[in-house]
């Protein structure tokens, strides 16, 4: 610390404004410093899951392991927004997997974020996992992004599943992909094996109940041309969360630009005002291999407005969804949580202030 003589009132005034200036900018850099950190949350370990002797070797030969056919090859996008309920999901996928070290992580980050911290924090609470980050150039979808009706959708990470084909491997044949804000009560291995027949790309969870015509706007179903898009197919909603895709016949049918062509259209007459679904069903719906609901439990986060709490819907369950604007560790940390959000909290592996103490 620099010693101050104040031998006169003007050399008083400028010692301390020096003084108040120093202090002022340590202030600011405890602050900065403090901020850096508690952005970054950290995570316990987890447990170690091992096969079960039935389980089939992924000895490829000397190729890539990440490439195993016998594997399950699960895609998630990552951020440090949603890791939370990443790593709640991952920790979910391996305890109810009979075969946890044939599963191989493929995640999605955005090019700009920080991927060395993400690695490390995978990383971290899961020693053994087997997993690669690709990084999502977001600067072409940004241009084809409408504004939703909720913020949170208009994330550009929201639309990598648009370009997994172009993202991942070309070795990779068949992924399950999966949504941040779920957990599995039950083997994916089951979801991974759902029959695609001989044509369709992808297969998810329908629901044919829901209001189909409510997921585009009277603009899109007054013309004519526009509305024939469903002709001779029986659409039905579905939830773009938690699908089993064949990135093979997905490359083949070019349903990238598909998917695109229809954002294009959107930029230029509205058609519709949820986010990245509507073009998936524009595309897609009436043309998908079924799931057994159970395997989307999904609007447990509420509607996109208030986030209120839901009940299950009836039925078996294998995958536990927060779809909608309430997650629960968010509910959780708020002290509002909803009653099923206790069915998430056993996965959560947030190392919490007191916790790091010991």
């Amino acid at each position: 610390m620099p010693k101050f003589d104040f031998t006169s009132p003007h050399d008083h005034h400028h010692q301390l404004l020096l003084l108040l200036s120093l202090l002022f900018s340590v202030t600011n850099t405890a602050t900065a410093s403090a901020t850096t950190t508690t952005n970054y949350q950290r995570f316990k370990e987890a447990p170690q899951f091992y096969n079960s002797p039935a389980c089939p070797s992924l000895d490829t030969g000397g190729t890539n392991e990440m490439c195993s056919d016998q594997a399950v090859h699960v895609v998630m996008t990552l951020d440090v927004a949603y890791i939370r309920g990443s790593m709640a999901a991952i920790l979910s996928v391996l305890q109810h997997s009979s075969c946890p070290q044939n599963i191989l992580f493929h995640f999605i980050a955005s090019a700009t974020a920080n991927h060395h911290h993400l690695h490390h924090t995978i990383s971290r609470s899961f020693p053994s996992l087997k997993f690669q980050i690709y990084p999502y150039d977001s600067s072409a979808v940004l241009g084809l992004i409408s504004t939703s009706i909720r913020s949170a959708l208009d994330c550009p990470l929201n639309y990598a599943r648009n370009y997994l084909a172009n993202l991942l491997p070309r070795c990779l044949t068949r992924v399950v992909y999966l949504d941040s804000d779920l957990v599995l009560v039950d083997d994916i291995a089951k979801l991974a094996a759902t029959p695609l027949g001989d044509s369709s790309v992808l297969a998810a969870p329908e629901y044919c109940n829901a209001n189909f015509t409510s997921y585009f706007t009277p603009t899109f179903w007054s013309n004519p041309t526009l509305s024939l898009t469903f002709a001779g197919r029986k659409a039905c909603y579905f939830n773009t969360g938690v699908m089993v895709i064949d990135l093979q016949r997905w490359r083949q049918g070019d349903y990238t630009t598909k998917i695109i062509e229809w954002m294009e259209l959107q930029k230029r007459m509205r058609i519709y005002e949820l986010g990245s679904l509507p073009p998936f069903l524009l595309v897609f719906a009436g043309n998908i291999a079924p799931v057994d609901h159970r395997w989307n439990q999904h609007g447990l986060g509420g509607d996109n407005y208030r986030g209120l709490c839901r009940n299950l819907h009836p039925g078996p369950v294998s995958l536990l969804h927060w779809s909608g604007k309430g997650k629960p560790w968010a509910r959780l940390d708020a002290n509002t949580p909803c009653p099923l959000d206790a069915l998430w909290s056993p996965y959560d592996l947030l190392q919490t202030p007191f916790a790091l103490e010991s």
